[in-house]
């Protein structure tokens, strides 16, 4: 079973145990991760924020995920919970003009995950994705592992190659 491999079998098997598309798209590219569970409170909002203080993590290393209606389609961003998505940067990053919040069961049909739970990895459909060129300064970020309650750490660079993403200035504090 491919859950064996991971660094913390014990607490992730507490929390319902079997992995989500993120997970198993990170493990089939042989790529090094690190699963974190957290108690996710079902009254919690602020979903990024949420799981950065339950893992004592800043704010600038937990990444959400968005996804945007561009005028080619949807398309995913992602940026640090310590801002928000510029979206006229995103769009021109896609090489467009603009961009607006897609709808939330509209993004929950198309990825395949409930909102505070979506990860760029592993999504019913491959969109374009943009992250934030502030991760590639870290050795190891954060983001959904596709429901709450549950973050991915790898190398920015495992996101980018996998989701096949640009790196472009898309948050502002």
């Amino acid at each position: 079973m491919w859950i064996a491999s991971l660094c913390v079998v014990s607490k992730t098997r507490s929390k319902g145990g079997q992995g989500t598309p993120a997970t198993v798209a990170l493990t089939q590219a042989k790529a090094e991760f690190t699963l974190h569970p957290y108690d996710h409170d079902p009254g919690a909002q602020a979903y990024g924020e949420e799981a950065a203080d339950a893992l004592g993590v800043p704010y600038e290393r937990i990444f959400k995920t968005l996804v945007a209606e561009t005028e080619t389609g949807l398309a995913v961003a992602v940026v640090p919970v310590a801002g928000k998505l510029d979206l006229k940067a995103f769009a021109a990053a896609l090489k467009g003009k603009r961009a607006a919040m897609a709808e939330a069961a509209k993004v929950e049909r198309v990825t395949g995950y409930v909102v505070g739970g979506i990860s760029p990895l592993g999504q019913r459909k491959r969109l374009p994705t943009v992250v934030d060129e502030s991760a590639l300064g870290f050795e190891t970020i954060y983001f959904s592992a596709g429901r709450r309650g549950l973050q991915i750490e790898t190398a920015p660079g495992n996101l980018v190659r996998l989701t096949q993403a640009v790196t472009a200035p898309i948050a502002k504090g």
